[in-house]
């Protein structure tokens, strides 16, 4: 116990931006995780159960957190952006899982790059933070760098291209509500609710497609809960301790990481043009990251970049 408060004093001590970069890696690793495991559920499952089997079982990976908690871990006055954003998250899951059954992993997250050039101006509008000339300049190389890996498919856009798109302008609302949600409430606060929203709206859908799972199914659906309720838990940190045009300039690193794990699922090469976008993303975001830290230092007031 000891050891990890030692851990955890350090990791406090690590300049703001680091600590967002680390939870944001955390998160696309599990957002990969979770998008893997949905297609491999997907191929036998109707999508409707892998929604709904992913609130259930990422509200039974919270239990521990809410026992510990008690009461406390529910207690809110700030109930209805808990509904408005769970009810568009339960949107977002749909049109996600929906979509990993039919475009390749480093597509899909390739397509949800559109989110940190809308969620910035939804941050400057709705949150009234500043992005300055280099934090745009660095976001605009990023969006160039996803325009390089989808242009090679803007000539046959399938359902699944469109279904993420759908799902990006939820997330990007639902994106200024964790913000502001950050500002009172708990961090695992907010992914609870998150859950609890989604189960009741996900039930009589699933219930109408019902197909009993097998063994193997189960093992798939509890891994799409576990992730997905990391995934949460690692987003919301990163925006306790970042503005949320950081959060969604550094999300670009997630292309990487899907890149890796359709390859090794799928079998999927990402076409050069994924490669050379990938670089130019990941030149945005360490960019980014480093001049976030350094003004951390220096100027902690100063949001000019």
């Amino acid at each position: 116990m000891a050891r990890f408060y030692d851990l955890s004093t350090r990791f406090d001590a690590v300049p703001a931006p680091a600590q967002a970069a680390f939870w944001i890696t955390i998160a696309g690793v599990c957002f990969t995780v979770s998008m893997t495991a949905v297609r491999k559920v997907s191929v036998d499952m109707n999508v409707l159960e892998s929604v709904m089997f992913r609130s259930l079982f990422g509200i039974a990976f919270m239990l521990p957190w809410l026992m510990k908690k008690g009461l406390s871990g529910i207690k809110t006055k700030r109930l209805g952006l808990f509904t408005i954003r769970g009810s568009g998250a339960y949107f977002v899951t749909f049109f996600y899982f929906t979509a990993a059954s039919l475009v390749p992993l480093a597509d899909l997250t390739s397509i949800t790059f559109t989110r940190p050039i809308l969620g910035t101006i939804a941050a400057i509008i709705f949150l009234n933070e500043v992005a300055g000339a280099r934090r745009w300049s660095a976001i605009g190389v990023g969006f160039i760098g996803m325009l390089i890996i989808v242009r090679p498919g803007l000539i046959d856009v399938n359902i699944g291209v469109l279904l993420v798109l759908c799902g990006v302008v939820f997330q990007t609302c639902n994106t200024v509500i964790v913000k502001k949600l950050t500002q009172t409430e708990h961090p695992d606060t907010i992914v609870l609710y998150h859950t609890l929203f989604i189960l009741p709206l996900s039930i009589i859908p699933a219930i109408y497609v019902w197909q009993t799972p097998t063994v193997e199914q189960w093992g798939w659906f509890a891994v799409i809960g576990g992730s997905g309720i990391l995934t949460q838990r690692a987003m919301t940190r990163a925006f306790v301790v970042a503005d949320a045009t950081f959060v969604l300039a550094m999300s670009y690193l997630r292309l990487p990481i899907a890149a890796f794990f359709g390859f090794a699922f799928f079998s999927e090469v990402p076409e050069i043009w994924v490669w050379i976008g990938a670089s130019v993303i990941c030149t945005s975001s360490a960019y980014i990251a480093h001049r976030e830290s350094v003004l951390a230092q220096t100027k902690p007031n100063d949001n000019s970049v």
